[in-house]
């Protein structure tokens, strides 16, 4: 995000609202728009995913733990670790922006000008507040209206032979979710309290993929959409196809409402498109993945042990590279390799040492996941 060529000239002041630089905290001279429209194709869908296949294991882990020890472990899993993160690693992330505008760099009168802050910057871990609000909202439905979940999975049922099916229920109601929110909001807005941040128009959005995850790991994973042999596997280049046509709609139509807003009829398309994008993006990589990657590697087994430590710790990682880098007479596609490279390599050896720690690996490292053994609802 450092490299966008739609970013402003010069840097986002520390200390003068709106605080832009706790999206972008750094911005190079060097741009390429092509990262552009890499990072919209991410935002439409990413995050998105990730509730989605959060949800996935909600069912089998309530039905083995039962809503209180489930709840307890959620704390130790993501409230601790995002606690950590968010109060000792922002700071140092964030030094490096501070001292892209400052006038006195050093780190007393960086805490001065971060303590006179009216919010304390969350950066990445903002998404782990969310997930737990929907974890705890996932026990209590499971404990007072085990129907929900029922009426999730069988929603789920169809989805392996029909998934153009489960597709357009999960667009109308992630639209209805997301369309009236964009509208008033706008798609662009956060908010923050204290250390806990969300994008104004998503919530809902988010909530519906997180749900329609519980009802895909409640019927099964490998019985309903995610089936290997399923016909969303089977019909993977219509995906593919779709998902490209739908952000190209998307774009278009945010091109049509970008700087004015335009008339209501277009920006309700384009909050549509979004959804569309949205689905079709997920639903596409789902079928790429199903179909073509069959056998474990070791090295990216590797990787998933540490992914979750990787997210948490990544971002001091980046922030630095790119402010190690802002001098480099590099083009911006060099920069964002060289920045890529470094923050996976740092955060994956960074949490490989704290694996080797118990209170480490209990907070941060993989857990054993037995979807198997869920029972029906």
């Amino acid at each position: 995000m450092a490299y966008l060529g739609s970013q402003p000239a010069t840097p986002y002041p520390f200390d003068a609202p709106p605080y832009l630089w706790a999206v972008h905290p750094m911005i190079d001279a060097q741009r390429w728009f092509g990262f552009d429209i890499f990072c919209a194709s991410q935002d439409i869908y990413l995050m998105s995913l990730m509730f989605f296949l959060s949800g996935v294991f909600v069912w089998p882990s309530l039905a083995k733990k039962g809503e209180a020890a489930f709840v307890q472990g959620r704390i130790m899993r993501l409230c601790v670790p995002a606690a950590l993160a968010v109060l000792l690693l922002m700071p140092l992330a964030h030094y490096a922006t501070y001292r892209v505008t400052a006038v006195d760099p050093s780190f007393a009168a960086y805490w001065a000008h971060w303590r006179a802050l009216p919010f304390w910057p969350s950066g990445p871990p903002w998404f782990i507040w969310q997930l737990f609000a929907f974890n705890v909202g996932a026990a209590l439905l499971w404990s007072v209206a085990p129907r929900w979940c029922a009426w999730l999975a069988w929603l789920a049922s169809s989805a392996r032979t029909e998934p153009v099916r489960y597709f357009a229920g999960l667009v109308v109601a992630s639209a209805l979710g997301y369309v009236p929110l964009a509208l008033y909001f706008g798609p662009f807005d956060w908010t923050q309290f204290g250390i806990f941040a969300f994008q104004l128009s998503r919530p809902l959005h988010y909530a519906v993929y997180f749900l329609a995850g519980v009802g895909i790991g409640a019927y099964g994973l490998e019985r309903g959409l995610l089936a290997a042999d399923g016909e969303l596997a089977r019909r993977w280049r219509a995906w593919v196809a779709a998902a490209l046509g739908c952000f190209v709609l998307w774009m278009a139509m945010m091109g049509l409402s970008m700087h004015d807003g335009g008339p209501p009829g277009v920006q309700i398309a384009a909050h549509v498109a979004f959804v569309l994008s949205c689905a079709a993006s997920c639903f596409a990589l789902f079928a790429v993945f199903l179909r073509f990657v069959e056998r474990r590697a070791v090295l990216l087994e590797s990787v998933a042990e540490s992914s979750y430590g990787m997210y948490l710790v990544h971002y001091v990682f980046v922030v630095w590279l790119q402010y190690a880098l802002l001098g480099a007479a590099l083009p911006a596609t060099v920069k964002g390799v060289l920045v890529f490279a470094g923050v996976v390599a740092l955060s994956w050896a960074t949490t490989a040492l704290m694996h080797r720690a118990p209170i480490g690996y209990r907070l941060i490292g993989a857990e054993r996941r037995v979807l198997a053994k869920a029972p029906s609802p």
